[in-house]
């Protein structure tokens, strides 16, 4: 297992800027997931950390050890793609050995490290097959089984279950999660999809136009959100905020709507007359219905937000309308949801909301 240092990166395309001061660290075995919005950066930083593209300044180190200069070949790193790359013309078999013959490892251990694998990820079945006679999981898996018989000190992943149906990629997920719990090496996985990253990873790396924005555990960025980027691209449906003023003392007015008062949450130091954001996500609002227990160690208030539109999806039921004349996405339970275009009482949970500058946009 390795560890991964990345200090000062920066990468330039000619005059622009892609990557800007990435400091970050993995923990030997941890799982880190890179993840932002299509054009972040985040698979460019993959491609640095594999030595497919080159570092314009700061340092990558593999246990220690500086790799700026070192081919990919020689950072002993395995790298699984979003497109597969497998070789059509192969099987399944001389796909996955084909990394170890070019390595000159003897034939019995090449079918000792095929058997295992396949076994593994259950693939061997497919062990005689042509890429072109297999589904996309199937593919899939035979990629991963291709990096893993090199035995790497660490594993690439670029986005590797986004060609999937939302079924299959469930099933790829918990299959990405299984295999690194029984083998334990430190991963990198760039996705675009922060279910992705919530899912899988033990610490999560937000990236927004080529900036490091966040980089801690799931759940902290969940909870404590660094800024208004973070806290609205992790979560789905993604947090409300509402503008607001600190008014006396320890009071926010909702912009919109004269007597809209929420109690300041608990440990906010924020002056009197101050612009706030606040942050609330969809599922910390709660019909106040009367079967409603009243939950406990929760700062809750009540509210009334008019609906306008209802979506059902089953589990839950997505609401959208407006408090105080501001926009917002609620959710509830779908025996609790009101009906449209009726103003509806709600209670916010004031211990789980966020405060943030307006102008820096920061956590305050």
């Amino acid at each position: 297992m390795s560890t991964l240092e990345i200090n000062d990166l920066r990468k330039s395309f000619g005059a622009v800027e892609v990557l800007k001061n990435i400091n970050l660290s993995a923990r030997s075995g941890e799982f880190v997931a890179l993840v932002g919005p299509s054009g972040c950066g985040k698979s460019t930083l993959l491609s640095m950390i594999a030595g497919l593209e080159s570092v314009s300044s700061g340092e990558i180190r593999i246990d220690g050890h500086l790799v700026n200069d070192e081919a990919p070949k020689d950072r002993d790193i395995a790298m699984v793609f979003q497109s597969y790359a497998l070789y059509p013309t192969m099987s399944v078999r001389q796909n996955m050995t084909f990394g170890m013959e070019c390595r000159g490892i003897a034939k019995s251990e090449q079918e000792r490290e095929i058997q295992r694998v396949a076994t593994m990820l259950q693939i061997t079945p497919l062990l005689d097959r042509k890429p072109g006679q297999l589904s996309g999981g199937q593919r899939q898996r035979v990629a991963m089984g291709r990096a893993l018989v090199r035995d790497p000190k660490m594993f690439l992943f670029d986005e590797p279950l986004s060609n999937l149906d939302a079924k299959l990629r469930i099933e790829m997920r918990s299959e990405i999660k299984k295999l690194h719990q029984n083998v334990g090496k430190t991963t990198i996985y760039v996705t675009h999809d922060q279910i992705e990253a919530m899912t899988l990873a033990t610490r999560i790396a937000v990236m927004n136009k080529g900036v490091l924005q966040q980089y801690d555990t799931p759940d902290e960025i969940y909870r404590r959100p660094a800024n208004m980027f973070v806290a609205g691209f992790m979560g789905s449906p993604t947090m409300n905020f509402l503008n607001a003023t600190v008014v006396q003392g320890r009071m926010l007015r909702l912009e919109g709507a004269e007597g809209v008062l929420l109690p300041l949450p608990e440990n906010a130091e924020v002056a009197d007359g101050r612009s706030v954001v606040l942050g609330v996500r969809p599922e910390h609002f709660s019909p106040l219905v009367a079967r409603r227990s009243v939950r406990k160690g929760l700062k809750s208030v009540p509210i009334r937000a008019f609906i306008e539109m209802l979506e059902p999806t089953g589990a839950e039921t997505i609401l959208m309308g407006r408090v105080a004349g501001q926009q917002v996405v609620l959710t509830c339970e779908p025996d609790e949801a009101p009906t449209e275009n009726v103003e509806a009482e709600f209670e916010i949970d004031m211990d789980r909301v966020c405060l943030f500058d307006p102008d820096t946009q920061v956590r305050l």
